[in-house]
């Protein structure tokens, strides 16, 4: 007797017959062969579970008599049919719950919601998370979530030469003149084979993939303007991975970026826009165990800013690392030296300079590094300092000659995707001819991961 699941392979069976002889494209009609190739297995599991079931009733002993007054009535057996039309009615239920693009694969919606509660001393500038101390200013207090981050995940199983695809678009409400505007931060296009991968999207520069942890600042890169190269640029991507063993090998990506020279300068020179730029990064990686790894890499950047009819170069040179010798222990951060850098994501708008109709680079050396420690299942803290140390021959007074940040934060995970978190960090900002000025910060946040 044919089950209901049945006579709707056998229509779609039917529906599909003059698609094929109408010429379909091949990708189309592999794509719904494969479906009819996944309603084939769903069915013959269904099958399956319904021989078990014709099986065990069978075997089942005749029922018993009716019971005694004192005792109670035995629970009714369900029958085959009305177990298969409830597996039915699950895998209905569960289709319906699915996000599917209008393409028919699959996405996922990610992201955070974010609050904080955040105080400043008195060098705040007006900023909620200021990445240099303000010369002058009055304290500056106040709670937010336009930190929150909304993100949609896709893949697709298929692609060419035995390929997959995914990819992802982040957003927040960060930008905006009143840091409340909805924006892109980041979006990625990926396919990926078995030991390559090519990727187009907006993300972080190349040679700088790492990240510290901090709930306290995400509308911006943490430790903006102390080290980390951050800003989000255009970019397409090539990886490729050689193993030289299980556990060991290299990860090398060459790529092609755009970078925003509207923030390298501030005086009256006007920059273009935006210049292409090739980077580049080679890390080295070998596992001690499953939980326990080290990796090094060395990366570059180079290009050329357009200012007042003069070709400015930029050229620099980094190095990451990261390394947790101990389960609970990690240890991660990033170096870099060289010249025009500000376009990066410095933070402190001082990539080249002019005398006169004399425009040149300005040398630049910075970095951060981070210390985690998972000192208890629910309980993770950071410690973490970085700083922007730039070519003071070269600056004009009132030039920011070196920004340092230096503090830590303790995370607490109230549930697997909820996260509270307690920041402390001072800025310490070295202005030429002006001597040093100083902000601390403080931050309560709690994280809700979607």
């Amino acid at each position: 007797m044919a089950t209901p699941l049945h006579n709707r392979l056998f229509l779609f069976a039917a529906l599909l017959l003059p698609v094929a002889a109408s010429g379909q494209p091949a990708a189309d009609m592999a794509r719904i062969l494969e479906r009819l190739d996944r309603l084939e297995q769903e069915n013959r599991r269904l099958s399956e579970q319904v021989q078990q079931l014709t099986e065990r009733l069978a075997a089942s002993p005749p029922p018993a008599a009716a019971p005694a007054p004192d005792q109670p009535a035995a629970t009714p057996e369900v029958s085959a049919e009305n177990r298969l039309d409830i597996v039915e009615r699950r895998v209905e239920e569960q289709a319906q719950t699915k996000v599917e693009a209008s393409q028919k694969f699959p996405i996922r919606l990610a992201g955070m919601a974010l609050f904080n509660a955040f105080l400043n001393s008195k060098q705040s500038g007006g900023s909620d998370y200021p990445i240099v101390a303000a010369p002058t200013g009055a304290g500056h207090a106040g709670a937010t979530v336009r930190q929150s981050i909304i993100g949609l995940e896709f893949q697709d199983p298929s692609a060419i030469w035995g390929g997959k695809v995914h990819g992802s678009i982040y957003m927040d409400f960060f930008a905006g003149a009143n840091n409340n505007a909805f924006r892109i931060r980041t979006a990625t296009i990926q396919m990926d084979w078995k030991s390559s991968s090519f990727a187009a999207g907006l993300e972080k520069p190349i040679f700088n993939p790492r990240e510290p942890s901090s709930l306290a600042q995400v509308g911006i890169s943490p430790l903006t303007g102390a080290g980390n190269l951050w800003l989000w640029i255009p970019q397409v991507r090539f990886e490729q991975e050689v193993k030289f063993t299980a556990s060991t090998g290299v990860r090398a990506q060459i790529g092609a970026v755009q970078t925003r020279e509207l923030g390298a300068y501030t005086g009256p020179i006007t920059a273009e826009a935006a210049r292409p730029g090739f980077e580049g990064r080679f890390n080295f990686f070998h596992r001690l165990d499953d939980t326990r790894r080290l990796e090094t890499a060395v990366g570059f950047h180079t290009s050329t800013t357009h200012a007042a009819g003069t070709s400015i170069p930029s050229n620099l040179i980094s190095l990451d690392w990261f390394f947790n010798p101990w389960k609970r222990i990690e240890f991660n951060g990033v170096f870099y030296s060289g010249t025009n850098v500000a376009h990066l994501g410095s933070g402190t708008r001082q990539g080249f300079g002019a005398y006169g109709k004399y425009v040149y680079g300005i040398g630049s050396k910075g970095g951060w590094g981070q210390l985690t420690v998972h000192a208890a299942p629910r309980w993770d803290i950071h410690f973490f300092n970085g700083q922007v140390d730039d070519a003071n021959e070269r600056l004009v007074a009132g030039s920011i000659g070196k920004n340092l940040l230096y503090g830590g934060n303790v995370y607490f995970h109230i549930a697997p995707n909820v996260i509270t978190s307690f920041e402390v960090t001072q800025v310490r900002t070295m202005y030429i001819g002006q001597g040093l000025r100083i902000n601390n910060h403080y931050d309560l946040a709690l994280a809700y991961f979607f």
